[in-house]
Order: C-alpha cells, then sequence, then structure tokens
C-alpha cells in the first residue's frame, strides 16, 4: 500500500518551506518515525519523519524546491522493505569454490574504469555521496547530483574547502589546481533562515529609532557564588550554574521594575507586558536563533539554567520548533562567548530592546580608594528611542549593574 508523505501543517507567519536536504533515496528502506528530508523556512529546520515502515518509492521535489502546507512530497510503498531487503534464494548464490576459467577473467584498468565513470549518464551514478553533509548547500547538491565523492576532490576553498567549482570542474574532467595566482571565489544562495535574519535586521534599522546606552559590571561576586555553591548546585539539580542564569534573573527583575523597557510598539500603541518571556540568543551553523525562556520572573536558577539548556541541545540537533522561536519580550545575546569586548547589539522587532554581555577581562578599578584588579564585562542595552527615553535605558543598566554586583539583593528580588 502506498502512502503519501506532506508537508507538516506550517503556521501562519510562515506560507511555504524549502527542501533543505533529502537524507534518503528512492529505492532506500525507511523505518516509521525516521527522518526523511529536512525543510527549511524562515524561521527553523523541521524534520519531516515517515510515518510507516516500507521502501522510498517517489520523491516528488528535489532539494531546493519550494513547497507548502500539506503538499505531497513522496510516497513510500508501506511493507516493501522486507522484500527490496530480502537475500538472493540459494541457488543464485554464487559457490564459494567456484573461479573462473583460466584467462577469462579480465581486469579493467584504473584509468580505464575512471573514463567509464565519467561517461556514465547522471541517472546510474549514486545518489548519496560520503562526506557530502559536510559541504555547504550548493557544494553539496552538487557533488549528490554528479555523484561525486568530495573527498577525492583538492578543495580550492578556504582552509581547503571543496568548493561548487571544485566539484564542476571535477565532474568535467578538468583540473582545478591551485597555482600561485589562483583567486578562488564560491557563489551559493543564502539560506531561507540566513535570508530572514537579513530581512528582520534591515527591518530593525530602518523602522527603530534605535540608540545603544553602556555600563560596565564587577562580576567578582557571582563568581565568588558560583565557586562556592557552583559543586552544590550541579548536585542538587542536575546542571551547572552559569553566568546566563544570573542575567536572565537581573533581566526580569529589572524588566518588572522598568516596564517600558518590556514593552512593544504596535501603530501608535505602546503594549506593555507583565511578564519576561527572554529571548536567548544561540549561535547554529545556520545562523543566530532566539529561542523564549517564559515567564523567566517565576523561575529559579535551576529551572533557568535547564530550559537555556535544553534550547541550546535542540538549536544544535535542528530541533527547535517554531513555538520556541515566537513570542519573546525581550532579548539577551552574549558576545562574549566569542571574545567580543564591546558591541552594539540590534533589537530584534517587536521588541524594544536587548541586553548585549561581552567577554569579562581582568581590569584595574579603583575600590575603596585602592587600585585592585577585578573581573570586568561591559554590558550594552540597544533600544527603541521612540518609546524608552535615554533616563528609562540608563537607569535599567544601572539596575542590572545593581543586581549582579549584589547577587544575593538579586536572590531576594531586591
Amino acid at each position: 500500500m502506498a502512502t503519501e508523505i506532506k508537508v507538516p501543517v506550517l503556521p501562519e507567519s510562515v506560507s511555504d518551506a524549502t527542501i533543505a536536504s533529502w537524507h534518503k533515496k528512492v529505492g532506500d528502506a525507511v523505518k516509521r518515525d525516521e527522518n526523511l528530508v529536512d525543510l527549511e523556512t524562515d524561521k527553523v529546520v523541521l524534520e519531516v519523519p515517515s510515518t510507516v515502515d516500507g521502501v522510498l518509492k517517489e520523491i516528488k521535489f528535489e532539494e531546493g524546491a519550494t513547497v507548502t502546507s500539506q503538499q505531497i512530497i513522496a510516497v513510500i510503498e508501506e511493507g516493501a522493505a522486507a522484500a527490496a531487503e530480502a537475500p538472493k534464494p540459494a541457488a543464485e548464490q554464487p559457490k564459494a569454490a567456484e573461479k573462473p576459467a583460466a584467462g577469462a577473467e579480465q581486469v579493467q584498468p584504473k584509468a580505464e574504469a575512471s573514463k567509464a565513470a565519467a561517461a556514465a549518464p547522471a541517472s546510474t551514478r549514486p545518489a548519496s555521496v560520503s562526506g557530502s553533509s559536510e559541504l555547504p548547500p550548493g557544494a553539496r547538491f552538487t557533488a549528490e547530483k554528479e555523484g561525486i565523492d568530495p573527498s577525492q576532490v583538492e578543495g580550492t576553498g578556504r582552509r581547503g574547502a571543496v568548493t561548487k567549482e571544485d566539484l564542476i570542474n571535477y565532474a568535467s574532467g578538468k583540473t582545478a589546481g591551485v597555482s600561485g595566482g589562483a583567486r578562488p571565489e564560491e557563489r551559493v544562495p543564502m539560506t531561507r533562515i540566513r535570508a530572514r535574519i537579513a530581512e528582520r535586521l534591515m527591518q530593525s534599522k530602518n523602522s527603530i529609532a534605535m540608540l545603544t546606552s553602556f555600563n560596565e559590571v564587577n562580576l567578582g561576586k557571582v563568581m565568588a557564588m558560583r565557586k562556592e555553591l557552583g559543586e552544590a548546585f550541579e548536585k542538587a539539580n542536575g546542571i551547572k550554574l552559569g553566568f546566563m542564569s544570573f542575567f536572565a534573573k537581573a533581566a526580569a527583575n529589572a524588566l518588572q521594575r522598568h516596564p517600558v523597557v518590556n514593552a512593544s510598539v504596535d501603530g501608535n500603541d505602546i503594549i506593555y507586558h507583565g511578564y519576561a518571556d527572554i529571548s536567548i540568543a544561540v549561535s547554529t551553523d545556520k545562523g543566530l536563533v532566539t529561542p523564549v525562556v517564559r515567564n523567566v520572573e517565576r523561575l529559579g536558577f535551576a529551572d533557568i539554567e535547564k530550559a537555556i539548556g535544553d534550547y541550546a541541545k535542540k538549536a544544535r540537533d535542528g530541533k527547535l520548533s517554531l513555538d520556541d522561536l515566537q513570542g519573546g519580550t525581550f532579548t539577551i545575546t552574549n558576545g562574549g562567548t566569542f571574545g567580543s569586548l564591546m558591541s552594539t547589539p540590534i533589537v530584534n522587532p517587536p521588541q524594544s530592546a536587548i541586553l548585549g554581555m561581552h567577554a569579562i577581562k581582568e581590569r584595574a578599578i579603583v575600590e575603596n580608594g585602592a587600585v585592585v584588579a577585578a573581573p570586568m564585562m561591559y554590558i550594552a542595552l540597544s533600544y527603541d528611542h521612540r518609546i524608552i527615553d535615554g533616563k528609562d535605558a540608563v537607569l535599567f543598566l544601572v539596575d542590572i549593574k545593581n543586581q549582579l554586583e549584589n547577587p544575593s539583593r538579586m536572590l531576594l528580588g531586591m
């Protein structure tokens, strides 16, 4: 019995999706719940699993094609796996003792074999190639289409990466060798997620009167608390005590005291949110995503750390859902993870503000009249100046600073 595989129901905010990569080819055996294909939307990559055991009979759209909600993308012949994988009858199996007659064995020279493989039509070449998943999208598609093993191709891209041009040259029998004056280039289309990120950044730049204020925080007491209680915290909760939970909790408390920073603009109206749904920026291979930790003002440190840890794993595995990414009222991004000392983060519409964390550096400061070394971090607040005045932004940052420099007060919600 044939079973149709359809595009999942997409939310109203997502009109279509792009076929990112097929994990199976026609004729492959598939199992129920095994991922068949990745669909890339503007916000997230969706996996489409098989609903039955069987054999993939038909693929209706190739990689790069655009599909819509509930559109049929593949057909599976249910229950055909056993027949497809059944061993040949014993009568057809070659006998181990049999050998070809003397002089009958012919060995094809390697050079002739290579020519024959290159001359073979594309339809007879292997549809899946070892190592192709590590290539950029354009190069991967070319490798799959031409049936080329990327490990056999000399790369001319950055750090020896195999480019789409290298694969095309290899397929046509050309040598893509690197000369002293070689200036390799590669043109690949933006992924849907990257294109959406670019669109939203330009939307933010063109529609928001954005300004950034800065401050600095002495994280000595936070670091001392993590050192003193970190091991006990991990034993009690099964997760490490990181810096992000301190910043998320400090931000949630400050948002309750400075509600305009947690507000958003809707036409000529200002919407004040009585809850702190904080988007935490997470970097992935496909770009930056911002899953939302909801009601942070009600959560303890362990709950925040677990939520962030779960989202980070889902982001790395490509398992984030659209619901995970929607509805945040404020964003925190940590450029310090990559060594950034200071930056001006861009507001994520329709939110009105974003907090930027940066690298912790030992710097000389004056404390009680003496010059001492302290672990300092610059923090930045970019905000929509249409509704947030400079005074509100500065007071919000000072609030964050005071909490982090006195974490015991923060634990008490002060």
